[in-house]
């Protein structure tokens, strides 16, 4: 075998990007495999998480209709009488196809009484017709008490407003943690190192909180409010970690999870994934949590639907990391239960 000259080197470096930025690299897979386009969902489908404040319900629902979306739950980021405007400005459009979360309102913490009147808007929401509350990551975050202290997410002058919840069989839905990489360095070795480079505010480290106390805290409420139903957004915020999700489902009948911005993870762990769809088909959710775009939602059928492999996973604008997709190809009473069955239970109240 000859040596590699000189010559040969400098042809090889001539037709190469040697100096590619990473960001610019975006490589076209030579794979030939199966593919299935899916226009429409299967069954219909209730997306039971998304975020509509700024869209308008003429566009979005005509998406719905092109995609076989039944009903869309509409979590405003509102609160005060803006939240009772976005709820009014989508049940106005179609009654039937829109439903509205409130957002817990923290604006004025520091006033007297604000515990109570916290149950006391609770139960405005219920009487206007809101189907339920979410509890973000503030909570635990950036929320201080007058002394400077983090207000803990299992804080028990919260109690009275989740047993308040439960009696009025109104659903809780808790966002307060993020993915696992936005608690670690922004570095080389971490998975969505683009995405947090392009928006480092969104990373978590260094920090004085742990991911793993803040969901210890969370978990803590669902054992001592039993009869009130949680909604743990996103995969309960530990999609990496299926077991741990399984436990938290096993030990708290009262919990559901939606898949949210998130088959990004499941779908590339397509054998686990789709055991834990199978196991808990009766508590899963369907649910987008990114703006309704009809290629967003076909993406969703085809994880869901078939087992084509290694194919773009819907995200919002910057992806959250370098990988594909494998479908899982769910039976069709699962689906049935995922897209439509479990959102109804919460629903119809």
């Amino acid at each position: 075998m000859e040596p590699i000259n000189d010559k040969f080197i400098e042809m090889v470096t001539a037709k190469a990007e040697v100096d590619l930025r990473i960001s610019d690299f975006a490589p076209v897979s030579m794979l030939n495999v199966p593919t299935h386009e899916i226009s429409r969902s299967k069954f219909p489908a209730i997306d039971y998480h998304n975020h509509l404040d700024a869209q308008n319900p003429g566009e979005v629902l005509q998406i719905m209709d092109d995609c076989g979306i039944e009903k869309c739950v509409n979590i405003t980021m509102q609160t005060g009488e803006k939240a009772f405007e976005i709820h009014r400005k989508f049940k106005d459009s179609s009654p039937d196809r829109f439903e509205t979360y409130a957002w817990f309102d923290w604006t004025d913490l520091d006033s007297e009484n604000f515990w109570q009147k916290s149950v006391e808007r609770l139960e405005k929401y219920v009487e206007a017709g809101f189907c339920g509350i979410k509890i973000w990551k503030d909570l635990g975050l950036t929320l201080r008490e007058k002394n400077g202290e983090l207000l803990r997410v299992d804080d028990e002058r919260l109690a009275p407003f989740f047993e308040k919840a439960g009696v009025l069989n109104f659903p809780v839905m808790f966002h307060i943690s993020d993915p696992d990489a936005f608690f670690l360095p922004i570095d080389r070795f971490n998975e969505r190192f683009e995405e947090l480079a392009a928006h480092p505010d969104w990373g978590f480290y260094p920090s004085h909180f742990s991911k793993d106390e803040l969901l210890m805290q969370r978990d803590s409420i669902f054992k001592r409010h039993p009869k009130t139903t949680f909604v743990c957004a996103h995969l309960a915020e530990k999609s990496e970690n299926l077991a741990y999700v399984t436990q938290l489902l096993d030990e708290n009948p009262n919990v559901f999870v939606d898949i949210g911005a998130r088959t990004a993870e499941l779908g590339r762990q397509p054998y686990t994934a789709r055991e834990f769809f199978l196991k808990y088909s009766d508590r899963i959710l369907f649910g987008t949590d990114l703006v309704p775009e009809i290629e967003m939602y076909r993406l969703h059928f085809r994880f869901l639907e078939t087992a084509d492999e290694y194919f773009d996973y819907p995200s919002h604008a910057s992806r959250q990391g370098r990988w594909q997709i494998y479908g899982i190809y769910l039976p069709d009473d699962v689906l049935q239960k995922v897209y439509r069955e479990n959102a109804l239970k919460l629903l119809k109240r």
